[in-house]
């Protein structure tokens, strides 16, 4: 029976309030609304969910585990609006029983264009975690899983205060053109096998998509030839799996808030670990941190292009297939060394706290989010990302965006 390694991601972005040419200086987000969806998501989502993974890892005494990735943005809205939330889930790493995972803190893609910023941003959340969580994370997961060897190189050559290696592995989807029929479900490292913390070379874990999407995607269509999911079903078809891991990677917004809780969802993650120990009492739900300390890398996964777990494509396409994508994110990336200069050129307290202001909203401009809502994509994934705009139209997310940041721009000194 394989160990099952459960990641989820909260990511909550600060959404732009409707910003005109006629509009003039800050406030750039709609922060009612943004406190709105927060809050409404932690009573669909967070609280019930983390309330069934507390009661799960006091059932189980050490035999279940989970790991999350919490965004900057995220934490921002949550101390703000549901500070209980955060309290939670210290109470699962306080037992135990939570791993928490390093990316970038403002959700970018900020790898793609600015290998510094990219840096900075890892450093900054890995800051904001050990603060709020009293924990350093050890395992890096970037924006969206995106990933290439590129991505394995810069994240291996990270050190810690020691001048160590910072991290032991990368989390990253499991593409079937980079797999070649191999299973998804084996410890792989990068070509060259970069070192990683402890000197063990660093360590991926790919995303098993096709029974993490059973969960994220299809646990509530009626539809399905499967439905309903129950979980001895899904336990069967994990211990089917012959490989010594399960990955399963998804949003912690499917439990409550993508697939609602009159789906029986909570039900099935309540039901799961039993299920899984039913059939095996040596398995185990495992932290990412102890599934590399167990497993060495058995194979090379070789990705020379940037990779990601959105759409079809797992590539960058749902950021960057049209020309108002590209033209947003190089410009948002072309006044990043203005920002940063005069911050570096702030002579007193109040031009620092001018510049700090300025660049914390560029940064929020960075995150992911706004170009996602300007994809024009048809189909199945163009329904994806209608669901999540806040906006008429992709055309509507791009004169916003844009009207904000020639605002922005403006104010830079």
């Amino acid at each position: 029976m394989p160990c099952v390694v459960c990641y989820f991601q909260i990511h909550q972005p600060h959404r732009l309030r409707r910003y005109s040419v006629f509009d003039a200086g800050p406030p750039y987000f709609d922060e009612a609304k943004n406190a709105e969806i927060i809050r409404k998501v932690a009573d669909k989502c967070y609280r019930p969910a983390t309330q069934v993974l507390l009661d799960l890892a006091r059932r189980f005494d050490g035999r279940f585990k989970v790991a999350f990735s919490v965004t900057g943005t995220a934490l921002d809205q949550l101390e703000a609006h549901a500070p209980d939330v955060i309290g939670h889930l210290r109470e699962l790493v306080r037992a135990g029983s939570c791993e928490i995972l390093a990316e970038t803190s403002a959700h970018s893609l900020s790898f793609a264009y600015s290998p510094a910023e990219f840096e900075e941003q890892v450093v900054l959340h890995d800051r904001a975690i050990t603060s709020i969580f009293g924990v350093t994370p050890t395992i890096f997961r970037n924006t969206e899983l995106i990933y290439s060897n590129a991505v394995a190189a810069r994240v291996a050559a990270m050190k810690d205060e020691e001048s160590k290696p910072r991290y032991a592995g990368i989390l990253c989807e499991g593409v079937d053109t980079l797999l070649a029929g191999r299973p998804p479900c084996v410890v792989y490292a990068p070509p060259g096998a970069p070192t990683g913390r402890h000197g063990k070379p660093l360590g991926l874990l790919l995303k098993n998509y096709s029974l993490s999407d059973d969960i994220a995607f299809r646990f509530g269509n009626r539809q399905w030839k499967h439905w309903p999911l129950s979980a001895d079903k899904f336990a069967e078809w994990v211990a089917q799996t012959p490989t010594p891991l399960v990955n399963l990677f998804m949003d912690y917004e499917t439990f409550g808030e993508h697939q609602w809780a009159d789906t029986g969802i909570f039900q099935f993650l309540s039901a799961l670990p039993e299920a899984v120990f039913a059939r095996d009492k040596q398995a185990a739900f495992i932290t990412p941190s102890e599934a590399l300390a167990r497993y060495a890398p058995s194979a090379e996964y070789n990705a020379p292009e940037l990779t990601s777990w959105a759409d079809a494509a797992r590539d960058l396409s749902a950021w960057t297939a049209n020309e108002m994508q590209r033209d947003a994110l190089r410009a948002v990336y072309a006044i990043e060394e203005r920002i940063k200069a005069a911050r570096a050129r702030a002579r007193d307290d109040d031009e620092r706290a001018n510049t700090e202001a300025l660049l914390a909203d560029w940064r929020r401009l960075t995150t992911s989010d706004h170009f996602y809502y300007m994809s024009t994509k048809g189909g199945s994934e163009g329904q994806v990302h209608s669901y999540f705009r806040p906006y008429d139209s992709p055309y509507d997310a791009y004169i916003t965006f844009m009207n904000v940041l020639g605002d922005l721009t403006h104010r830079i000194p």
